[in-house]
């Protein structure tokens, strides 16, 4: 009797539960066709300019590299490459992290401004688009109570930065050091501000301690799977809301920081930028831009340029937007700190 009993019991969960994993099936199909759908039916730019653009930015560079070899196009809207990033970079609660915390937001606007003409003037050919890019989670060199060693910034202070942005229409970027956490957890906290048109994401691999070390003690690193796991939720995001493509800088500066570079995949709804995030003097910046942005080409390229930490060794000096628009390739993203 009991026997008999526990076989329909057995023979109804496999009929809920097929039922349930075949709708659960029906219905993931349904989210990649519906994914598929918005690409297929979804407006690409004007492929022909986009690239002639690249052949631009390319500057003339033979190896084949260059532009990269992709056939996959932004969705109109894309900001890249037709408009050149100048992004002012830091931390309201910090003066040292960069110059979002040095100054007042009138005198920072002063002096973002002066890049942005600075920028103008070495490329009339491409508008340049001014964007704050500020730290919101910001790692530590001591544990905090959930162990993860990475201080979120508190919801009034992001709205700071928002608020800092719009007063000269700039675009915003969220910059993200997990230390001990992982972008799976900090990434989706930050939806809030990812679903608003204007705002995108930026990653620092530097302060991504996967080995459990202590950040500042040794350099992290992410993997592609880290890239493309960011570059699939924003892509998600676009999608449901309607919006332009996003951005996503990584930052990188040795050769381990990014592992598996050529499994990151790209995506119509988001724009990868590999950002040279290495300070010292030219003959240094410019190799660690050759060594790990040139030879590992993704899709666009950034260059950041640091007002204290570049004036330590000699020449004691930062390079100049003309210097820098010799490159191959001429780097679309521009960062100050």
């Amino acid at each position: 009797m009991h026997y008999k009993y526990y076989i329909v019991l057995i023979l109804m969960f496999g009929v809920i539960f097929g039922s349930c994993t075949q709708k659960s099936k029906e219905n993931s199909d349904k989210k990649v066709v519906s994914v598929a759908q918005y690409e297929k039916t979804t407006p690409r730019v004007d492929t022909i300019a986009y690239k002639k653009k690249l052949r631009a930015l390319a500057n003339g560079d033979t190896s084949g590299l260059w532009p990269v070899k992709s056939r996959v196009y932004p969705l109109k809207g894309a900001l890249l490459p037709f408009k050149r990033i100048v992004a002012y970079y830091g931390n309201l609660y910090s003066k040292r992290m960069g110059v979002l915390g040095q100054y007042p937001p009138k005198e920072l606007w002063e002096k973002l401004d002066s890049e942005v003409h600075a920028w103008e003037k070495a490329d009339p050919s491409t508008p340049v688009q001014p964007a704050i890019q500020y730290i919101v989670d910001v790692a530590q060199g001591t544990p905090l109570k959930d162990g993860t060693y990475c201080m979120r910034m508190p919801a009034q202070q992001i709205d700071s930065a928002l608020t800092i942005a719009r007063m000269g229409n700039a675009i915003v970027f969220l910059d993200v050091q997990v230390a001990r956490s992982d972008l799976q957890r900090e990434v989706p906290r930050l939806e809030k501000y990812l679903k608003m048109p204007q705002v995108n994401l930026a990653i620092d691999p530097e302060f991504s301690m996967k080995d459990g070390s202590v950040p500042g003690h040794k350099i992290g690193y992410m993997d592609a799977s880290d890239i493309n796991f960011c570059s699939k939720y924003l892509a998600k995001l676009v999608i449901a809301y309607h919006l332009p493509p996003k951005i996503l800088v990584v930052h990188r500066f040795t050769q381990g920081m990014v592992k598996h570079y050529k499994d990151i995949i790209l995506r119509p709804e988001v724009q990868i930028v590999m950002n040279m995030d290495g300070w010292g003097g030219p003959a240094l910046k410019y190799s660690t831009y050759k060594r790990y942005i040139y030879r590992e080409p993704v899709q666009f390229t950034g260059f950041k340029l640091f007002y204290v930490n570049d004036l330590k060794k000699p020449p004691h000096r930062m390079l100049t937007p003309p210097e820098l628009m010799k490159l191959r390739p001429q780097p679309i993203y521009i960062q100050y700190q």
